[in-house]
């Protein structure tokens, strides 16, 4: 699973077709969707037309809560709006009152039957994730959750770790002020920009992160964070943003 990955919330039609070409043409491998989204057939589209060897990508949607009970026809539409065979990962987007247990034996299901390679949740607390593995014996690979520096938390970081659980960051931008004088300080000693050094805080840290844009430049400058290093120093300074 790529460390960096392409978000498409809340884009649509051509500008989510246009949004992904462009992505999968700066290098991205990892694209994150969701039947919610409704824009599988538009991230499926673009990948095809890309040229980019379907192996060659992480694909990764999720089953919305009100889904309960109909899973295996939520993953088959996803697959023939994707035009795919198989997912890379498939999550539950938010926790389906009282129904988790149920919902998370179809995933199991679904991932022995071939249909995805890994299966995870998503907008889950470690007492939640608990609850799945000591009724099912199977804890989610991977928790996607709002993240970014202003909400670090180094109890949660060890709770995914002690779990196995791969923490993967929605909204690095969004809950994190761009601003911010250390961060802006940090992003000229490295001649980048505020959201590069987000990125790349992501990366050392090595949580999974999918920043989302439309616009072509920001696209590709968000991807540009492998050039430059953060120093222990740099790191703590960014950690301590959610204080």
């Amino acid at each position: 699973m790529p460390l960096l990955g392409f978000g498409t919330w809340q884009a649509r039609g051509t500008e989510c077709y246009d949004a992904v070409r462009v992505a999968l043409d700066a290098g991205y491998r990892h694209i994150d969707t969701a039947t919610m989204y409704g824009n599988e057939a538009e991230v499926g589209r673009a990948l095809r037309d890309s040229g980019v060897d379907r192996a060659e990508v992480f694909v990764t949607t999720k089953l919305p809560p009100e889904r309960a009970g109909r899973e295996r026809r939520t993953i088959d539409a996803s697959l023939k709006a994707l035009g795919i065979d198989q997912l890379d990962l498939w999550l539950i987007h938010w926790p389906p009152r009282g129904r988790s247990t149920e919902v998370w034996q179809e995933f199991i299901a679904a991932r022995d039957a071939g249909l995805t390679r890994a299966i995870g949740v998503s907008n889950y607390s470690s007492r939640q994730i608990d609850a799945l593995t000591k009724e099912t014996g199977e804890t989610p690979s991977v928790n996607q959750i709002k993240w970014g520096p202003a909400l670090y938390d180094a109890d949660e970081v060890a709770a995914h770790r002690e779990r196995g659980v791969v923490l993967e960051g929605y909204s690095p931008f969004k809950t994190t002020n761009l601003r911010d004088k250390d961060l802006v300080a940090i992003a000229e000693a490295h001649g980048v920009t505020p959201a590069q050094v987000i990125v790349r805080w992501h990366l050392q840290h090595e949580f999974v992160v999918i920043p989302k844009s439309v616009t072509p430049d920001r696209i590709r400058t968000n991807f540009d964070a492998f050039g430059f290093t953060l120093s222990d120093e740099e790191i703590r300074r960014i950690d301590g943003m959610s204080r």
